[in-house]
């Protein structure tokens, strides 16, 4: 982009001493990244925040060193630039996307701060002429480098395999509370629930146009009942279930999705065509909510056969013997 048409600085065109201002401002925020981190883990995962604190404390050193070094070269006064003002620097994702998606991607985020900090350093470095700046470019990529062997140091000191163990138990278990079970439960009553108006009126009128309005109204209908059902059944205070705002999201989309999956086959012109796809539709359905309730829930799988499958038999041909009487 030409240059008048952007605000940004570009990169080649920084003073040394304003690379320099542009590290401390980067460490400092990656320092504050990390304590944010750790805030959010300390309750559950105690072990892992103390991983990032202790990369917190390492950012921190290494912010001193380059403040130092532009108090040695350019004195006090350090010019204000950041990330977001150079055009082409990498840029870190909001704190409050990462850290509800859970430990693992956390750490993964955290690993992908210090590789993409020591690339551009290094991608820099090779682009300059200047002798001192290729140098000071090269140190700051050694010393993301070290960050990234540090990160492991710190693993190693506080995560054990027993912690390990228990934090990925304890993840496990928050997801399956927070995301599937509300899911599942929503996907289970948009699919069975909906079955009964939407045959009825299948097979009462024989007009798909009528029927894919009528499963669209109940679906979302269902949908936003029981998010909003979700959410104010529980805050997770006590339960310890998580947000209840993603809990209601999950319930509600996954009830709507339950619904239309066998309201859109009414889409198609031909009534028994479309009958036969949404038949074929709540089969798949109704065994695809079995596989989940025995995967990630541990039911037997006799016992969501019979809750599941049968049920779902039972209230779809009350739909389809009230809609054909």
């Amino acid at each position: 982009m030409m240059r008048f048409l952007t605000q940004r600085r570009r990169f080649k065109d920084l003073t040394e001493q304003e690379v320099l201002a542009l590290a401390i401002s980067s460490e400092e925020d990656d320092a504050q990244i990390y304590r944010n981190y750790a805030q959010q883990l300390r309750a559950e995962f105690p072990d892992t925040a103390k991983i990032f604190e202790g990369m917190a404390k390492e950012e921190d050193g290494h912010r001193q060193a380059l403040i130092e070094l532009h108090r040695k070269r350019f004195g006090e006064v350090i010019p204000l630039l950041r990330r977001e003002h150079v055009a082409g620097y990498y840029v870190r994702r909001p704190v409050w996307l990462i850290e509800n998606l859970g430990i693992e991607r956390i750490r993964e985020e955290a690993e992908g701060m210090e590789r993409d900090a020591e690339r551009f350093y290094l991608t820099a470095a090779q682009r300059t002429q200047d002798a001192d700046t290729r140098k000071l470019l090269g140190d700051l990529a050694a010393a993301e480098a070290g960050h990234q062997r540090r990160a492991g140091e710190l693993t190693d000191e506080h995560l054990d395999d027993a912690s390990l163990e228990s934090e990925e138990a304890q993840s496990k278990r928050q997801f399956l509370l927070t995301w599937v079970q509300p899911g599942l439960a929503g996907l289970m009553d948009g699919s069975v629930s909906t079955l009964a108006p939407i045959f009825a009126t299948a097979f009462a009128t024989q007009s798909t146009w009528t029927t894919f309005l009528v499963g669209l109204a109940a679906s979302v209908g269902a949908g936003i009942s029981m998010g909003f059902t979700e959410a104010a059944s529980d805050d997770g205070e006590l339960s310890g279930r998580g947000s209840p705002w993603k809990r209601g999201f999950a319930s509600g989309i996954m009830t709507t999705v339950g619904g239309l999956g066998h309201a859109l086959p009414y889409l198609i012109t031909d009534f028994w065509t479309a009958t036969a796809l949404a038949f074929i539709v709540v089969f798949i359905e109704l065994w695809a909510i079995v596989w989940i309730q025995n995967r990630f829930m541990d039911t037997p799988f006799l016992r969501a056969t019979f809750q599941v499958v049968l049920g779902g038999a039972l209230v779809f041909a009350a739909g389809v013997i009230i809609g054909g009487g």
